[in-house]
């Protein structure tokens, strides 16, 4: 908030007064400048430019970074913002008391912003890292971070508004309407300018650490020059050294930071995922970590951050998604997700398949499928078939410019509910486009997440399925032994993953929950235990759930 500057009626002193005034002696006239008042004060705007900038990519990083640790990006943003935003207005009423030292303020605000949201990033993942499988209080240990942070970094952008206001006015007295206009038109440029950078220079080239430490030290390095280099003389000397000897201070820890960022990541890694990392990758939209495969360790595919699969478990989830839905006619199969190419390798084990269309939103991830000596190994080399065809996509484009029926059989082989990406692609428009795209007596089979632990996301699942004009069977499949992660949020430890997984079969007409009896036999699934899955989801039915939808999502 700003304190309100009424115009000054004609021959009136201005507010910082003569001697005794509140900038003390000799502080009766505008500010000594090394420069021109005009080149003063575009300088000073020059300066609101940057420091709204760098504002908001701290922000935006909060936001990412939480929402790749923690899940559910709806939720991070709302709390980063409204936390950041009520800060402010505490920073701004706060920083009142320091207009008198309007300079030594700015700079002193400026020099710990700069440490605190540069750092940000770093120690964010570092409670994450080495602190998130303790269990307890531990476990939330990112939330709490999350929050203090954003306060943290709210005050400091809040007060820097009032500060700013004052150094505007010392060079050059303007009506307060006038001024406002000024800083403020900085300001939003500022923040535009901040806002496309994160994610199309600083996040791509350089990463969420260097970026974060590198935006760090651009503030730092504005905020000094800017008391240092036009408002010294409002400084003694003893405040100039302490401003300067901060600024170092801060700039050597983000400079050590930066050059120490690929180390402690791989650090980090290893205390997520564990020692045997084998490949870490981060493609256009997630970070992609294979482990194990190597010395008779199984291997494990993690999505940014999640244990995607497990190769001790993952054909018992595999075998229950795709082989109930290929009884009848399955010559045309559409995958919607499952890039790692494991789905598709249940279904071509079908020898009258004639045609399996994979729609994969990451290309980077199919690329890693067909080429990992481990993974396209355990996918039986799908992505060598003839038949298989790959489409790069969002998989509801993709539906909604399918041919109407043009499918025997559709998977949808997408990310939890939960998730706040994936939501569309559990709405009652995406599924009405599914229905289009089956063939007379096609079906369409869903993963929709554990169900032990997640009832009500389940069985939502399911009413939206009815609503879009299909008929249902639910079914759930207990994991094994390893598990992997089904729900929200982030978990790659073992003691988080899943311990069951949750299919929904649909089709015009009740499909019937069964095995092909001409078909292959799965290892992990017979007559008798998916006909014990049917009952053991039927026991958990949520009733009179309403139908999740584009415009009101339910999970």
């Amino acid at each position: 908030m700003i304190e309100p500057h009424a115009p000054a009626p004609p021959g009136s002193p201005p507010p910082w007064g003569g001697p005794g005034g509140p900038l003390g002696p000799g502080a009766g006239a505008p500010a000594p400048l090394p420069v021109r008042p005009g080149t003063g004060r575009f300088l000073v705007l020059a300066g609101v430019f940057v420091c709204a900038a760098c504002g908001l990519v701290y922000e935006l990083e909060l936001v990412a970074l939480a929402s790749y640790l923690i899940g559910d990006s709806v939720t991070q943003a709302s709390v980063v913002l409204s936390v950041m935003v009520f800060a402010m207005g505490v920073g701004s009423l706060a920083a009142k008391r320091l207009r008198r030292f309007a300079a030594a303020g700015f700079g002193a605000v400026e020099a710990v912003l700069a440490l605190v949201g540069g750092s940000s990033a770093m120690v964010l993942y570092a409670v994450f890292a080495w602190t998130g499988d303790w269990g307890g209080l531990w476990a939330d240990g990112p939330r709490f971070l999350l929050v203090a942070f954003s306060l943290a970094i709210g005050l400091l952008i809040g007060a820097e508004v009032p500060l700013l206001m004052e150094l505007i006015q010392r060079i050059r007295r303007q009506d307060a309407g006038g001024a406002v206009a000024d800083l403020f038109a900085a300001d939003y440029v500022g923040a535009l300018v901040g806002g496309l950078a994160f994610p199309f220079v600083l996040l791509p080239f350089l990463g969420q650490l260097t970026g974060a430490l590198l935006t760090g030290t651009v503030n730092a390095v504005v905020g000094a020059a800017l008391v240092l280099g036009l408002f010294r003389r409002d400084l003694s000397r003893r405040a100039r050294w302490l401003l300067l000897s901060a600024n170092a201070v801060v700039l050597a820890v983000l400079a050590t930071a930066t050059v120490l960022a690929d180390d402690f990541e791989r650090a980090a890694r290893h205390a997520v995922y564990g020692q045997d990392v084998r490949v870490a990758v981060q493609t256009d939209v997630q970070e992609v970590v294979l482990t194990g495969d190597t010395d008779g360790r199984p291997l494990g595919l993690f999505l940014d951050g999640r244990l995607r699969v497990g190769a001790g478990d993952e054909r018992r989830y595999h075998e229950a998604l795709v082989h109930p839905a290929m009884t009848g006619r399955h010559a045309r199969v559409l995958i919607l997700g499952g890039g790692d190419g494991l789905a598709a390798r249940e279904v071509l084990r079908h020898p009258d398949v004639r045609r399996v269309d994979i729609v994969e939103f990451d290309p980077g991830l199919a690329r890693l499928a067909r080429h990992d000596p481990g993974l396209s190994e355990l996918n039986d080399h799908a992505y060598g078939d003839p038949r298989v065809r790959l489409t790069p996509a969002d998989a509801f484009a993709r539906l909604r410019t399918a041919p109407p029926a043009s499918y025997d059989v559709v998977i949808s082989d997408l990310p939890d509910p939960g998730i706040t990406a994936s939501t569309k692609l559990y709405s009652q428009e995406f599924y009405g486009l599914a229905r289009r795209a089956l063939a007379p007596g096609g079906r369409l089979v869903v993963h929709a997440g554990p169900v032990s632990s997640r009832p009500r996301a389940f069985w939502t699942v399911e009413s939206t399925l009815r609503a879009a004009g299909l008929r249902t069977a639910a079914y759930r499949v207990r994991a094994g032994t390893d598990g992997f992660a089904a729900g929200p949020d982030r978990a790659a430890g073992p003691s988080h993953a899943s311990r069951d997984w949750g299919f929904v079969l649909a089709a015009r007409r009740p499909p019937a929950l069964a095995l092909d009896p001409s078909g292959p036999r799965p290892h992990t699934l017979t007559p008798a235990t998916l006909r014990a899955a049917a009952r053991s989801a039927t026991h958990t039915h949520v009733p009179a759930l309403p139908a999740s939808t584009l415009l009101h999502p339910r999970y």
